[in-house]
């Protein structure tokens, strides 16, 4: 099987949360079949102030769940109001 590098932008529901807090739980709860690609995390502007968190993942495909797990795992962390899959490729 192959690996997927999947681009994900994560929402909060207002502009009080910490997002270097979001981004420092993200490893924490990521499925075992995915993996972390901090270099290429960072906060961006949305509107009015708001901002988002721009987090990448290595997903191995052999687990054909892991996509769901991971969206699943983003939407629990404190404050993630909103989770969207922006942008995903086979390496």
């Amino acid at each position: 099987m192959g690996q997927i590098y999947a681009v994900y932008e994560l929402f909060p529901e207002s502009t009080d949360i910490d997002l270097q807090g979001v981004i420092a739980k993200v490893p924490e709860i990521l499925p075992a079949a995915v993996k972390y690609n901090d270099a290429d995390t960072k906060i961006a502007p949305v509107a009015f102030g708001l901002e988002k968190v721009i987090v990448a993942f290595i997903i191995d495909d052999s687990d054909e769940g892991a996509g769901s797990k991971l969206e699943e795992a983003l939407l629990g962390i404190e404050g993630i109001d909103n989770v969207e899959c922006t942008q995903n490729t086979v390496l």
